[in-house]
């Protein structure tokens, strides 16, 4: 498990979107340190943010009495600083000590959470809003009729400023809770039964940084402006003021809402885009962590689905090119398939064991079956090599062919050149068994043969026959290797070269005699 985390970390170094947040080669002990530390220090800076955001609006920007007085020194240094101050305390204790208990499942990194667990994880970011929320409203409830005791003209600026600021926070507390817990909703998503999404959805995201970045400050810069109309003291230059700082107040938060909601959305798309490049050269192993709550979750696992199909059909491709040939599941594959066959022009190599009989009656079964398949696999390895098709196995032979389903350029060399290789390498090798080798070429039908829904790739004709009649000469033959006059003749020079012509015998079934064939090489082998 260790070496495939590291494997993904080298082609992935960020599966959840962001070196933040780790690997995921990284101990479960070290990620719940790391995403402790997020959460606290989301709470704290976002908190902090909407304090000074909340004294910049009542005592700088929204028109009304003066904040900064000796009446207020009291509540403005003790009052607000020391509820502030707990707030952050509290939230930080409340929020993450029960996000904490919450994801204490996560700590086992093999253990799959429950339901329960998968509800309870994927409500966190809500639950740290409520918090905020929460602490807020106190202050709300709280610090309007301290500074209304004081000066009622204070009840309004003081309003606007916690509620604008609660809605910062709350909204930037959702989002960077939704960024730290990437790891854990992974594994949540991973074992949840249902792939649909659990969180507010890319619409929802997008909403979110509207309200926040735009309607929020644009209420705001309504609602001056409507203060600044019933109290006609406001001067004009105040009022731009507000205006201007409000306009920014717009601007930077827009662009830097829009920045995490844009972020949260094409983190998993990133990560998709990573492993398709990863899928185009060929690595289909290739798998998209499922970190998002949204739709895009749905495009991660989605993806995953996609490839871990591709992975099936890929091997099954693979496995009936075993059972097959590779040429003949290609043709399958590519072309509608159909019972019948094609005339064309073949050779046919069929190669049996020599005294096959004895063996597997003196020899345990699993002596024979390891027998045969050195064998099969030398002969498997020189019939690919010179260009033909492993047709079939029988028992102890197998038949092979030379220009069908895909043609050659000379047919006949290819079988007469193999048929020499494979008794070169039987006889250089230390076996215990010899084979008989019989090569024909000739007109063949090669194609479907069987029913409708069940048959095979076949390959029928004279030369086939021929071919096997020949094997089962060339078992008592000294050179152990027989080739008939016809396809030495059809063959190139060069290949000629090293058969020499011999006699003249009536092969069983035949109704024409057969000139014999024999490699130079084994003619006079004893």
């Amino acid at each position: 498990m260790v070496d495939l985390d590291v494997a993904r970390e080298a082609l992935d170094p960020t599966p959840w979107g962001s070196r933040l947040l780790g690997t995921t080669a990284e101990q479960s002990g070290v990620r719940r340190i790391r995403i402790q530390l997020l959460l606290t220090s989301s709470i704290v800076v976002t908190n902090c943010f909407g304090i000074a955001l909340v004294v910049v609006l009542v005592g700088f920007v929204l028109p009304g009495p003066p904040l900064f007085t000796k009446e207020l020194l009291t509540l403005n240094f003790v009052v607000f600083p020391l509820y502030a101050f707990l707030a952050v305390v509290i939230g930080v204790v409340w929020g993450t000590g029960w996000c904490l208990r919450t994801l204490h499942w996560a700590i086992d990194p093999d253990r799959v959470p429950d339901e329960a667990e998968q509800a309870a994880t994927t409500s966190v970011p809500a639950h740290l809003v409520i918090v905020e929320a929460a602490l807020w409203f106190g202050g709300l409830v709280l610090m309007t009729p301290l500074y209304g005791h004081a000066d009622r003209g204070l009840i309004a600026k003081v309003i606007l400023g916690i509620v604008f600021g609660a809605i910062v926070v709350c909204a930037n507390s959702f989002l960077a809770a939704e960024f730290a817990l990437r790891p854990v909703t992974a594994r949540v998503l991973d074992a949840a039964e249902s792939q649909r999404h659990q969180g507010i959805g890319v619409f929802g995201r997008s909403v979110l940084a509207w309200i926040l970045g735009t309607a929020a400050p644009v209420t705001l810069s309504m609602i001056v402006a409507v203060l600044a109309l019933l109290e006609p003291t406001v001067s004009t230059a105040r009022l731009a003021a507000c205006v201007l700082v409000l306009g920014a107040t717009t601007l930077v938060f827009g662009i830097v809402l829009m920045t995490q909601a844009l972020s949260a959305a094409l983190a998993p798309i990133r990560s998709v885009r990573r492993a398709l490049h990863r899928v185009e050269d060929g690595d289909l192993t290739a798998r998209v962590t499922v970190f998002d709550g949204t739709e895009l979750g749905e495009l991660q696992n989605g993806f995953n689905r996609m490839v871990q199909r591709v992975r099936d059909r890929d091997r099954i491709q693979d496995l009936f090119g075993r059972h097959v040939g590779h040429d003949v599941a290609a043709a399958a594959i590519t072309q509608e398939p159909e019972l019948g066959g094609q005339e064309c022009s073949a050779a046919a190599l069929f190669v049996d064991i020599i005294g096959s009989t004895t063996m597997t009656a003196t020899r345990p079964a699993t002596e024979v079956v390891e027998i045969l398949n050195r064998f099969f696999d030398l002969v498997v390895d020189e019939v690919e090599r010179h260009g033909g098709l492993l047709n079939k196995f029988e028992g102890d032979a197998a038949l092979a062919i030379f220009g069908a389903p895909a043609p050659l350029e000379c047919a006949e060399n290819a079988a007469l050149a193999c048929a020499r290789a494979i008794q070169r390498r039987l006889s250089a090798s230390a076996t215990d068994f010899t084979a008989g080798i019989g090569v024909a070429a000739g007109r063949v039908v090669a194609g479907n043969i069987g029913a409708r829904n069940r048959y095979e790739f076949t390959v029928i004709g004279d030369a086939v026959n021929e071919a096997a009649r020949l094997c089962e000469l060339a078992k008592h033959d000294r050179s152990r290797v027989l080739a008939s006059a016809a396809i030495l003749g059809a063959a190139h020079s060069e290949e000629g070269e090293h058969w020499c012509l011999g006699e003249s015998v009536m092969l069983r079934g035949r109704v024409e005699p057969t000139v014999l064939a024999r490699p130079r090489t084994t003619m006079y082998r004893a």
